[in-house]
């Protein structure tokens, strides 16, 4: 008579999936920046390729991270210390967020009211796009999940030549800034939240130069290469009046410059509402 065994196995502890924001600190794959493998400076296009060419000739690698929740601690970082600030409490206007024309008309004007207000030093503000991502399949932009900073010394530069010709040479002498101001737009973050790294953990040799290639002209961004001195924060829940500030460059401060990323969040689930979010990105002066 045949006999059938049936071995036990010991079921593995399951990471508890969330049907509200995530909450403390957690440990996440950031993907971060890794070189041409034929030795060649790394480029980007912005849009489609030429013909025969790649979106970029660069890679990535994933390194496990722990993030730490900034909640609670917002009061202990600056844009001039840590290169990204915190503010609640900000009310607007504008809540569609459908219509660029009507979040130029009515959501610019707040974002540039608050730098002036927020900004230590702030005198002038020149508001120059900005780019709403929502992470679902459909979306035109989706969450960039690879750390890099937008601008880069030379690239800020440029932006100020670009946007402001016949200034630019006085301009250049005195304090400029480029500061992405980023919030939510459907309600608290509960899947793909925004991570920074504390500028003043990120050493220079761990930038690297990108070229970002538009049709009509040449930027440049920086990747990220990982150092296990890093130290990584993100917002919790962050909700629809919660802003953050995220400083891409300062003429006066080269070093509070901050990366930035969305990441998987391992404890957010099928069930977790899909982020949706804008970044207003912002010439300061002064």
């Amino acid at each position: 008579m045949a006999t059938t065994t049936q071995t036990q196995t010991k079921s593995q502890p399951s990471i508890p999936i969330s049907r509200s924001p995530p909450r403390g600190p957690v440990t996440a794959s950031l993907s971060f920046y890794s070189p041409p493998t034929d030795g060649a400076a790394p480029f980007n296009y912005v849009e489609a390729p030429p013909a025969g060419q790649p979106q970029n000739n660069f890679g990535t690698v994933n390194h496990q991270v722990l993030i730490h929740d900034l909640r609670g601690h917002e009061a202990e970082f600056s844009l001039d210390r840590n290169a990204f600030d915190v503010l609640a409490n900000i009310h607007s206007q504008e809540t569609a967020f459908a219509d660029d024309k009507h979040i130029q008309q009515i959501y610019y004007p707040e974002v540039e009211k608050l730098l002036l207000e927020r900004v230590p030093g702030a005198q002038r503000v020149l508001l120059f796009d900005h780019t709403i991502r929502r992470a679902n399949p459909n979306a035109s932009r989706a969450p960039v999940t690879r750390v890099h900073i937008d601008q880069t010394p030379s690239s800020a530069a440029a932006r100020v030549r670009l946007h402001l010709p016949e200034e630019a040479d006085t301009l250049l002498q005195g304090r400029y800034r480029i500061i992405n101001v980023w919030r939510p737009i459907n309600g608290a973050v509960e899947s793909f939240p925004l991570a920074v790294a504390d500028s003043s953990t990120v050493r220079d040799e761990d930038l690297v130069g990108i070229e970002h290639r538009y049709p009509d002209r040449v930027g440049e961004t920086a990747g990220v290469k990982h150092n296990e001195g890093q130290k990584w924060w993100y917002w919790s829940g962050m909700g629809d009046e919660e802003r953050m500030l995220l400083q891409c460059f300062d003429s006066e401060n080269w070093g509070a410059r901050v990366p930035h990323t969305a990441f998987v969040d391992p404890r957010s689930g099928e069930e977790s509402k899909p982020r949706e979010s804008i970044e207003v990105r912002a010439l300061v002066f002064g």
